[in-house]
């Protein structure tokens, strides 16, 4: 993921959770710069592409403003709402999909940020930090969403991802005992995306979502 794709989901993401809301002002350059500690091209690219996309609206000596018809409910306050079950059962057939394309499409660049996931998820069972598991279980989903090339795809499963990661929060308590037992599986998924082997990843998969992770 680039840098301002990564900024476009942060913005969006404080505009859905009401931080900056339809008409106001959002801040400066300079402070989103230091607030999502990027650098001032990738701030301007994600605006531009918010701007475009009628989310923001750029005011020449004002600023910009969230635009004022941007009242819509956001998909992540849509699944917020939803049952858990109704949410957990969409992202998995979700998630077959993006496996499956993964499979086929995942670059050798792309296998080595999958790969860098799941050996901090590794680290992160080790030392037993359960908030470090779930950030990086999600972070090696979102690999393979990346690598499905299809960018519907990966920018609606990122907003599963948020609330995935409610999720395990509010099991957090059961420490990292979900995420030792099944690292086995994650493992398996990898190794065979990275062979291309579509059935064999399709049915690791299954394994996982079995598990609910």
């Amino acid at each position: 993921m680039k840098l301002y794709e990564k900024v476009i989901g942060l913005i969006k993401e404080d505009i859905s959770q009401g931080k900056y809301k339809a008409g106001e002002k959002i801040p400066s350059e300079p402070e989103l710069m230091k607030l999502y500690d990027v650098g001032r091209s990738s701030i301007r690219e994600a605006i531009k592409t918010l701007a475009i996309s009628g989310i923001l609206k750029v005011q020449q000596g004002s600023g910009t403003f969230v635009n004022q018809s941007f009242q819509e409910v956001s998909i992540e306050q849509r699944l917020r709402r939803a049952d858990f079950d109704d949410v957990n059962a969409v992202r998995g057939l979700l998630e077959k999909e993006i496996v499956k394309l993964a499979t086929q499409n995942r670059t050798e660049e792309q296998l080595g940020e999958m790969e860098r996931c799941l050996e901090n998820r590794k680290l992160a069972i080790q030392d037993e930090n359960a908030l470090l598991c779930a950030d990086a279980d999600i972070a090696f989903h979102t690999a393979i969403a990346l690598a499905c090339s299809n960018p519907v795809l990966s920018d609606l499963y990122y907003s599963f991802t948020l609330i995935m990661r409610n999720f395990f929060q509010a099991r957090e308590k059961q420490g990292i005992s979900r995420f030792a037992m099944n690292h086995h599986l994650h493992e398996q998924l990898f190794k065979a995306i990275k062979s291309k082997k579509t059935n064999q990843s399709q049915s690791v998969l299954q394994k996982i979502l079995d598990n609910n992770y």
